[in-house]
């Protein structure tokens, strides 16, 4: 590429590298024309640009949505020959409803909720993933024996006589990590809470700390979380320790798709440079957020560090590689188990079409090239690579007085030879499975704690013996298998026997997978 267009790509995106007087003066007489040329536009005014058009996004007023309602991003738009109008649905039915009646030529939305109202459209590009953003929070300010989902289960079991309160936004990520919730960990059930379901999670909030509510357990988003913990409630799980479980996305109509392509990949192609441009300079996307929301500047950087924005160059790995097609088919898996849906998809791929953030990519492609030498954290973070390195795992005594988050609820049966610590082909299937649910959280945050018990046959020590062989064993498979997260074995022996039932009973033989939290 010549070096006049290496330096108009960088004036795009408002990045300095040190570049010389004379560079910088060279960015300053850049000509006007370039610019639509790196987007896949000519630069005349004549017929070879397309007509300008409008489009339409709902969305709401998700921070991750705030690109869609820059001014500056909306001006931008205007060299490829696009207008943008940007309006809130609240109602994720009435959303996808407006795509289909052509009321909506885009909608940005969550994927649990897209594959929920099943949309005329294809996903035709990816914004962002929360990374914390949203939590799930206990009460423990009112109720200070709550510091793990084991003790909310304890909770409700002892209070028979009142029925405790869960509260969320519903159609929302919140609601969806409440699935995840019911339908990942053991002892766990909606159904054993009143479900308040309000608008907002600032509604959420105000009830959590209503006395009179008795509400045990709400999900929130920033900057509520942040509150949370400061006035000493237990966040016992985020978007953070699962990365992948809020995925924002951008669904076209299937009306714009065939009769608008190259404006769409046009229209990607601004707003992946945009949020690009905001990458490399992270204050511009604070700025952003807290004019956006009214947001104070900490609050808006309290919100910007629990969203994780997709790269174009992310996106379509995501969308040619199998990530895209893997987190459809987790979600859709949580959704049916939860009753929301009544199959996962054959084909996912059907939902979505990479084609379009093609163009977007190619330029940071071409970005990356420029800036590599000069500025290699930028170039990975174009790239959606960490910035930082991995942290080390955590030793093994550091896991075991690690707090407790919650027992993963085990399909089936972890089966071992009898009397010995020998994995049958059942118990191998079952670690399988179970694996790719451990594969979900995220090993920085979270560790593993395999608990073996047995039932009263038989002496003390032979069976606490047995039980850590056998919580061993299925250490070693599962490492075998390729987890990340560390990893502990421990051997309880008979020494806690399931409530209510008699110690010698066989159902006492079991194996616990219990996530903690490392960080």
């Amino acid at each position: 590429m010549p070096q006049n267009k290496n330096i108009a790509l960088l004036a795009s995106l408002g990045l300095t590298l040190g570049l010389s007087a004379g560079g910088f003066l060279l960015l300053q007489n850049t000509a006007p024309d370039l610019l639509p040329s790196l987007l896949g536009q000519s630069g005349d005014n004549g017929g070879s640009r397309r007509t300008k058009g409008t489009f339409k996004v709902l969305g709401d007023t998700f921070s991750g949505y705030s690109t869609f309602r820059n001014d500056a991003f909306q001006d931008a738009l205007g060299e490829p020959g696009i207008r943008l109008e940007y309006a809130d649905e609240f109602d994720q039915s009435q959303r996808a409803q407006a795509l289909e009646k052509g009321k909506a030529d885009f909608i940005a939305t969550t994927l649990d909720q897209f594959l929920k109202q099943k949309p005329k459209g294809k996903i035709v590009g990816l914004i962002d993933r929360t990374v914390g953003a949203d939590a799930v929070v206990l009460n423990t300010r009112q109720f200070p024996q709550l510091k793990s989902l084991i003790n909310l289960s304890q909770l409700v079991k002892q209070g028979k006589s009142k029925q405790y309160s869960i509260v969320y936004a519903g159609d929302t990520p919140s609601e969806y990590l409440a699935l995840v919730l019911d339908t990942k960990f053991d002892a766990f059930n909606l159904s054993d809470f009143r479900v308040i379901k309000v608008e907002d999670a600032s509604q959420a909030w105000k009830l959590m700390q209503d006395t009179k509510e008795n509400v045990a357990i709400a999900v929130l988003w920033e900057p509520f979380v942040s509150q949370a913990r400061k006035q000493g409630h237990t966040v016992v799980l985020s978007s953070e320790d699962a990365p992948n479980t809020i995925v924002d996305v951008l669904v076209a109509s299937d009306k714009v798709i065939q009769s608008q392509p190259e404006q769409i990949s046009a229209f990607l192609a601004a707003y992946y440079r945009r949020i690009e441009s905001g990458i490399s300079n992270r204050s511009q996307l604070q700025d952003q957020i807290a004019t956006d929301g009214e947001l104070s500047a900490p609050d808006a950087d309290t919100v910007l560090k629990g969203i994780n924005f997709f790269t174009a160059l992310e996106a379509q790995d995501w969308m040619q590689k199998d990530a895209l097609n893997q987190r459809i088919t987790a979600t859709s898996a949580v959704l049916v188990l939860s009753g929301t849906l009544t199959q996962v998809p054959d084909n996912p791929t059907q939902l979505y079409d990479p084609q379009f953030v093609s163009q977007a990519a190619d330029n940071t492609k071409k970005l990356i090239d420029i800036v590599r030498a000069d500025n290699p954290e930028l170039a990975k973070k174009l790239e959606g690579q960490p910035s930082s390195p991995q942290k080390t795992a955590k030793p093994t005594a550091d896991i075991k007085s690690a707090p407790s988050i919650g027992n993963l609820k085990v399909r089936g049966e972890v089966k071992f030879a009898v009397g010995a610590a020998n994995l049958t082909s059942t118990g191998r299937q079952t670690l399988d499975k179970l694996s790719k649910e451990i594969e979900e959280f995220n090993p920085d945050t979270i560790a593993v704690r395999v608990i073996g018990h047995t039932s009263k046959s038989g002496s003390a020590s032979l069976n606490q013996s047995l039980s850590q062989q056998r919580a061993q064993v299925v250490v070693q498979y599962l490492k075998k298998l390729g987890i990340k997260q560390a990893i502990q074995a421990e051997g309880k022996g008979f020494s806690t026997p399931l409530p209510g039932i008699p110690p010698g009973d066989a159902r006492n033989q079991r194996t616990e997978i219990r996530l903690v939290r490392i960080s």
